[in-house]
């Protein structure tokens, strides 16, 4: 018997913009069926690309598409409030927003700088996830593929980092700010699991995107965890999508507060 995932739900992906992790998640759940889906990015042109591409190949499926900046408490509430008069409620959430920062040691690192980072990838995401559940909360949960195991109220999924486990050299801030969504993951899913939403986060390993291509100067910087990984080369966002989609199914129902790490081997080497 072959089996297949279903979304009949509503899918909200943050970072969706551009050729990235979230515009891979974004077209991974039209392809797999789901046909309500909010995308948010804080660069509308990247995001109106994104929602081209999809309504392209997807001419059926109905999009909310609202640029903001998800450090920005009242433009998260917003944005949910927006999802859910669409489309009446939010089923799987994938947080995807994150920034790099420069290779610098603690000593060389600015307040600022350790701001920014923080601000970006641990702030952004608890406030998108906060929003989130709030919503979840106030909702029936749909029922699974599998009646023995119990309906789903929700699933929400953070994009970390292999970083955020294993950390690395010149990247202080940035393993600390994917550390915490490990952390704020594993804390919501013990809190909510009484409620029926599973959270859990991923780890990706170095993703050919635009953020880890966009100079030679990083390309030279992840060098060395391609070469350290067993599987010797970048991940595709398509591979990070995959899996995006397996956790946020009724086929993932006994996952709850997991780090699943993607990253062709670089933290068993």
């Amino acid at each position: 018997m072959v089996r297949s995932y279903s979304f009949p739900g509503v899918a909200v992906i943050t970072g969706a913009g551009g050729t990235g992790i979230g515009a891979a998640v974004t077209e991974a759940f039209a392809s797999a069926g789901c046909e309500r889906i909010a995308i948010t990015d804080i660069n509308e042109t990247s995001l109106r690309k994104t929602e081209a591409r999809i309504l392209s190949a997807y001419p059926d499926i109905r999009l909310v598409v609202r640029a903001g900046d998800v450090t920005d408490e009242q433009f998260d509430d917003f944005f949910m409030d927006e999802v859910v008069s669409t489309f009446g409620r939010l089923d799987y959430a994938v947080n995807c927003v994150g920034v790099l920062g420069e290779p610098l040691r603690s000593t060389e690192t600015s307040t600022e700088i350790f701001d920014k980072i923080n601000n970006i990838n641990y702030r952004g995401c608890w406030l998108s996830s906060r929003a989130e559940l709030k919503q979840m909360l106030k909702q029936d949960p749909l029922p699974s593929h599998d009646p023995r195991r119990g309906p789903q109220r929700g699933s929400i999924v953070n994009i970390a980092s292999q970083l955020g486990i294993v950390s690395r050299a010149r990247a202080p801030a940035y393993c600390a700010s994917k550390a915490a969504i490990i952390g704020m993951t594993r804390a919501d899913a013990i809190d909510y699991s009484a409620d029926g939403i599973r959270v859990n986060c991923i780890c990706p390993g170095v993703i050919e995107t635009p953020m880890t291509t966009n100079s030679e100067e990083v390309r030279q910087q992840l060098q060395p965890a391609v070469e350290i990984a067993p599987m010797r080369r970048m991940g595709q966002p398509e591979e990070v999508a995959d899996t995006v989609l397996f956790l946020c199914s009724s086929f993932a129902s006994f996952i709850q507060g997991h780090a699943l790490v993607v990253d062709g081997g670089y933290v068993i080497n």
